[in-house]
């Protein structure tokens, strides 16, 4: 055990805060509804910072002032028909805990996720109702060199990536003696649905449906049971810059076919994919999905407003054979991960968006594999994959008044084709890939991850 808890309060906003009932958007309410982690490290300059203890009351005291204009992450959740949430705005608060750790920073080596690293970040109980459950829940952890770790895990079906980061940035201003920067834009159901105007065409949502099995099976119950491991496998400039020279090699970007050579994360989640499906075996025949994770926030007119707070994120998969990724280019498979982003425009939006607000029952679209063990994620398992982008997410340089951060992850999580792509802390370009893997293809995967770029 790497941490003792020693104290655990709940934290109110600072002032009355509106109290109601809010309507969630259909984007709120499937895909992974709860709990997401990330933890920060820091080693302050022992001159420049105050004793520990103030360090919390910093903390404690900024958070609850945080919570006035970020005030839905004071509420709870609670369901209603259709398998529908809504949000309770009643003020009751987020958990803030404080733990002790008999390790020093530097036993963590280079700050990997491990078995240690569990217990730095706070444990949700999903046994408990969800109406008792915050939806921030916060864990400062003392090492014994006198550094410590600030670990997260927020509500998704509340924030989607760039809602956390905005306020998690406004909170670390708040504890600095700042202003808030950008205040949360919290009437999204209200603005979608004065807004958005109604589809003008109606598209045959694939990311709807099942996803593969792997031949020969029926349902994924087997696959589930697999071990996973989670490894970090960082690549640097060149090595990126090796993979996108790969994948863009023998394309004429002149052809008015190809607007533009493929992207990092085009490139890198192809290369990815294809050595999931090699390390995994996977027979020619064998149909496999990749989840791209599509932010949509520009993508519809008009745009949604500046700090808008909750979620505006749209999940597509890129489809494909394993023997069609296996044996073409690279550029094979980054070409089949651009079809699905760019199938994602203003009128399949509205569409999709149309397609949920109809539905009976939201439960099959929702994703409570993060909390059951024996839930599986619609893109995550053998044969299929999920590749999230952190690239453009504000993630680094979280200064609370005693400097950035030495290390900063996401948290645990232990989902056979679970995988994140995040850029180096450096800002040299180079990225670091986050991989959750059967641990009976793991060691493959790395073998063929490197074996074309070292």
């Amino acid at each position: 055990m790497a941490a003792t808890i020693k104290s655990s309060y709940v934290l109110k906003p600072a002032e009355a805060t509106w109290q109601g009932c809010q309507t969630l958007s259909e984007w709120d309410q499937i895909g992974c509804i709860t709990h997401v982690g990330i933890i920060y490290f820091y080693r302050p300059d022992q001159h420049c910072v105050t004793p520990t203890d103030a360090i919390a009351n910093t903390l404690k005291d900024s958070l609850r002032r945080a919570l006035v204009p970020f005030y839905p992450l004071a509420g709870r959740l609670r369901w209603i028909e259709g398998g529908r949430l809504e949000l309770d705005c009643n003020g009751m608060g987020v958990q803030f805990i404080e733990a002790e750790s008999d390790l020093k920073l530097d036993d963590l080596g280079d700050f990997s996720p491990s078995p240690e690293s569990h217990s730095l970040l706070p444990t949700v109980d999903y046994n408990l109702p969800i109406h008792e459950l915050p939806l921030l829940f916060v864990q400062l952890t003392r090492f014994k060199c006198g550094g410590f770790s600030l670990a997260l895990e927020i509500s998704h079906a509340v924030t989607d990536g760039q809602s956390a980061c905005h306020f998690i940035g406004e909170w670390a201003k708040l504890a600095r003696g700042e202003p808030v920067g950008v205040m949360p834009f919290l009437d999204g159901q209200a603005f979608l649905a004065r807004h958005l105007p109604a589809p003008t065409q109606v598209f045959d949502h694939i990311e709807f449906n099942q996803p593969p099995n792997l031949l020969g099976q029926s349902d994924d119950l087997q696959e589930s049971k697999m071990k996973t491991t989670l490894t970090m496998l960082r690549l640097t400039k060149e090595q990126v810059d090796k993979l996108k020279q790969m994948a863009n090699e023998g394309t004429n970007f002149n052809n008015s076919d190809t607007k533009r050579p493929y992207t990092r994360y085009e490139t890198l989640a192809g290369h990815i994919w294809r050595c999931a499906s090699r390390s995994r075996n996977h027979k020619d025949e064998q149909p496999t999905a990749l989840m791209v994770c599509v932010d949509f926030r520009c993508r519809i007119k008009p745009q949604l407003p500046e700090g808008y707070f909750g979620n505006a994120v749209f999940y597509m998969p890129a489809t494909s054979l394993a023997g069609d990724l296996l044996s073409k280019p690279l550029g094979y498979a980054s070409s089949r991960i651009r079809e699905a982003v760019e199938k994602v425009t203003m009128d399949y939006v509205l569409s999709a968006h149309e397609r949920l607000k109809n539905e009976p029952d939201l439960t099959r679209f929702q994703d409570l594999h993060y909390a059951k063990e024996s839930e599986r994620g619609p893109f995550n398992g053998n044969p299929n994959i999920g590749v999230l982008s952190w690239l453009r997410l504000p993630i680094y340089g979280l200064d609370f008044g005693w400097g950035k951060e030495i290390y900063m992850g996401p948290g645990p999580h232990d989902f056979d084709g679970d995988s994140m792509i995040l850029p180096g802390a450096d800002g040299d370009g180079s990225v670091v890939v986050a991989l959750s893997l059967q641990v009976a293809h793991i060691d493959v995967f790395k073998k063929h991850f490197y074996e074309d770029i070292i």
